[in-house]
């Protein structure tokens, strides 16, 4: 494999959408960046947090709503935003052991999409989350999963 790592970075406050923050990958060129395009984090209550993405025709099914492996690629990613902005290590490095995804209802293109974890529990070396994927207050998906940390390079 050639080529350096990349990261996961927790960037500058969102201009248009106050108290949320840019979340991006670097090099922008992979998946996150180039499939999922922009997305958003913030903290949520006192153990989670909420990202967000605004799927485009790109992320569309032939039913003309959010394909299900957009919806699933946004829960995996929300587990890193929820590490990085709790600073609970190294997401770059972290992998997701295990996800159970529950579909409840269908999403639609063109409104902005939010992943909401919580944390349940911490060990050393496991982070155990769950949340709920919304739309306008409607619930999408529900989730948990769990995801190994490592020590920082």
């Amino acid at each position: 494999m050639t080529g350096s790592p990349g990261r996961l970075i927790v960037g500058a406050e969102a201009a248009d959408y106050p108290g949320w923050r840019e979340w991006q990958s670097s090099p922008a060129s992979r998946f996150n960046g180039a499939v999922m395009g922009r997305m958003l984090v913030r903290p949520a209550g006192d153990i989670g947090a909420v990202l967000r993405m605004f799927p485009g025709e790109i992320h569309g099914n032939v039913g003309r709503t959010v394909h299900g492996g957009v919806i699933l690629a946004l829960v995996d990613i929300a587990l890193f935003a929820t590490m990085a902005v709790r600073e609970l290590g190294d997401a770059s490095a972290a992998v997701t052991l295990d996800m159970s995804n529950q579909f409840i209802g269908p999403a639609a293109l063109g409104l902005p999409l939010d992943a909401v974890t919580e944390i349940l529990r911490q060990t050393r070396r496991i982070i155990f989350m769950r949340g709920l994927v919304v739309q306008e207050g409607a619930t999408v998906a529900s989730f948990s999963a769990s995801v190994r940390k490592f020590e920082p390079r």
